[in-house]
């Protein structure tokens, strides 16, 4: 709702601008949360959530696509000059920031950033996911697509007063800075931190159920 945000972070104060109908619509479903709370009590809590990543992301979602495109030797279709800034959230923090609007009782039609607290751009996230497939990425360049906002970042202080939460438990893309986590130490390790930071279905293929209701199970050595 934003549109194009401040590199420094939006606050939940900003004027909003949505930049592409899919913004418009979101915040047109903030009003109507609001005039609900307002008019009628109804107790709401609209949650702004910052580019979501994590356990069983949906394949047609950037980070799958571009692990099998790393795996697979295939193109990665890369729109714009892959400068775009966001600011990435763990979905552990989403499933957080839920609970909490439900248990915190904050005030009737309030409104909550849900963010990662860090930049990253589409670039780095192409070369973290090469490194750690262990295979570059290929790029397939595309011209910028309609609605495409360069920066979003999100200020997460309202979060912590509101919500009680303090700090995320994954910053921006932490699971992916591979440089500074000690189980990085050989093929092994790379595999297992894809696995953790962007959720199991690193290839959606590639998965298995031995009993009905369990949770999937990546076939890491297949």
């Amino acid at each position: 709702v934003y549109g194009n945000g401040a590199r420094g972070g939006s606050a939940e104060s900003d004027r909003p601008q949505p930049f592409s109908p899919y913004g418009v619509t979101k915040l047109a479903a903030e009003h109507l949360c609001r005039a609900y709370a307002e008019n009628f009590g109804v107790p709401t809590v609209s949650l702004r959530y910052f580019t979501v990543y994590g356990p069983r992301q949906r394949p047609d979602m950037a980070f799958h696509r571009l692990i099998e495109a790393a795996r697979n030797g295939t193109p990665f279709p890369l729109y714009g000059d892959g400068r775009q800034v966001r600011d990435f959230t763990y979905v552990d923090d989403v499933v957080t920031a839920n609970l909490a609007a439900v248990s915190a009782d904050p005030p009737l039609g309030t409104v909550v950033n849900v963010a990662g607290g860090s930049s990253t751009t589409m670039r780095e996230v192409v070369e973290l996911i090469g490194e750690l497939v262990g295979r570059p990425v290929l790029i397939d360049a595309q011209p910028p697509q309609p609605g495409d906002v360069r920066v979003t970042a999100g200020l997460t202080r309202l979060a912590s007063q509101v919500l009680g939460m303090v700090g995320t438990e994954n910053t921006g893309l932490a699971g992916l800075e591979y440089s500074q986590d000690e189980r990085l130490h050989g093929k092994d390790g790379k595999r297992q931190l894809v696995k953790d930071a962007l959720g199991e279905p690193i290839s959606m293929v590639e998965v298995e159920r031995s009993e009905p209701g369990e949770d999937l199970k990546l076939a890491l050595d297949a």
